[in-house]
């Protein structure tokens, strides 16, 4: 399950911790858990108990395939929820990509409280509905033509979630981008070479994790031609 460490915080709170305004405004018991970089937050097919948030961080929802590559479903950032499956089970397993705090609710008190709330009920309607459009989006960006486009495409959507700053501060590898864009590390460190030759992107620092964008217009016509 996901008692991965012993650093735990649990507290009477709001669901709007969660994001889920209602006039009834029900507490709730929240609980907090900090990980490690790597740590394992929950797996493929364990029981799917609990509706999780990240506070700070970020985390990773993976499948390892039957010939031991491993495909990137999602990244979570922070104020994402994640972890609300319509089964029983996990059908991913989720990894802190950095030292990570998340939230957490069990997913029946989640559920209880949603039938006897509208509010909230139509605020999990709005997360599922949210979950199933990035689901279609990212089929999208695995159907681009040319790795340029799939990585013009992923900076872009970075660009819209990791919002107020001038700088994308990328939490992630390239090899994690090139799990989640079906492509080799190779091949994404080629392609950013190649966007930074263009001057459409510009890197800070050693690690070139923190990436400005120059050209957003340029980056959005790549980005297009899929």
């Amino acid at each position: 399950m996901f008692v991965r460490n012993s650093d735990v915080t649990s507290r009477s709170s709001s669901l709007r911790d969660l994001g889920m305004t209602s006039d009834l405004n029900p507490a709730v018991s929240l609980s907090e858990f900090s990980y490690k970089k790597g740590t394992e937050i929950y797996g493929e097919k364990e029981p799917a108990e609990y509706v999780y948030q990240v506070k700070t961080g970020a985390v990773r929802s993976y499948k390892l395939l039957s010939d031991g590559r491993r495909q990137i479903g999602a990244f979570h950032l922070a104020g994402d929820i994640f972890g609300l499956e319509n089964g029983s089970s996990h059908r991913f397993t989720a990894e802190a990509i950095v030292d990570t705090t998340v939230r957490l609710i069990r997913r029946q008190t989640l559920e209880l409280v949603a039938d006897n709330d509208p509010v909230v009920a139509n605020n999990l309607l709005n997360m599922t509905t949210t979950n199933l459009q990035h689901a279609e989006d990212h089929m999208l960006l695995l159907g681009r033509k040319t790795s340029l486009e799939r990585v013009a495409a992923f900076i872009l959507e970075m660009d819209q979630r990791l919002t107020g700053a001038d700088v994308i501060a990328l939490p992630m590898s390239r090899r994690d981008i090139a799990d989640y864009l079906g492509l080799t590390l190779e091949t994404v460190s080629r392609a950013l070479s190649r966007l930074h030759e263009f001057g459409i992107i510009e890197f800070v620092g050693n690690t070139q994790r923190q990436i400005v964008l120059s050209d957003r217009q340029k980056l959005a016509t790549i980005d297009l031609q899929g």
